[in-house]
């Protein structure tokens, strides 16, 4: 999604992404009969805003994938290896967005390329925001905002499972992913 050329006045403005007061959670079956949930840190990335034609702003992201954190470090040495995300060969995953459509006055939806393990999908990202802008205690502007959406982690070649004696499996397919981004205008 790009911005509007004109000669006049602009009314976009660009954002960058507060890492410290951002998070990249995640939540997944296991054994299928209970969630594991994890998170990223080492989020950055930016926003380009049009106060005047929202459809018009745009986002990207990068996450350190290496970064990553379910409270259980076996578990995350066996996630950031070749049977997972082969943090080796792809150590960031990147959002980019397309398109983005205002649902109603406080929500939308961002469609965008995600990519992950070296393979990109067009995904849509449920946004609540962004909120109004506050200036904090430093002078500084900001703005906030949250995103959902589920992706099948077979999409993007994140196959590794385990088959339980019970027949079902190790790992469910599908991922729910919430995201919580604080802004700071440039």
């Amino acid at each position: 999604m790009n911005a509007a050329t004109s000669t006049g006045p602009t009314s976009l403005t660009t954002w960058n992404l507060d890492p410290i007061h951002s998070n990249a959670q995640f939540k997944v079956r296991h054994m299928m009969i209970s969630n594991v949930k994890g998170e990223f840190h080492g989020l950055k990335g930016s926003l380009k805003l049009d106060s005047t034609d929202i459809t018009k702003s745009s986002v990207e992201a990068t996450i350190d994938v290496s970064t990553i954190n379910t409270r259980e470090e076996q578990r995350d040495t066996h996630l950031k290896s070749p049977d997972f995300f082969d943090v080796a060969l792809f150590p960031t995953m990147t959002f980019k967005s397309t398109e983005i459509q205002k649902r109603s006055v406080d929500t939308l939806a961002v469609s965008g390329d995600l990519t992950l393990h070296g393979v990109t999908r067009n995904v849509v990202l449920d946004v609540e925001g962004p909120s109004a802008s506050v200036k904090d205690p430093y002078g500084n502007t900001r703005i906030g905002l949250s995103a959902t959406t589920r992706i099948n982690r077979k999409d993007f070649g994140l196959t590794w499972n385990g088959v339980l004696e019970s027949g079902g499996i190790m790992v469910g397919d599908e991922i729910a992913i919430t995201i919580d981004l604080e802004f700071v205008k440039s």
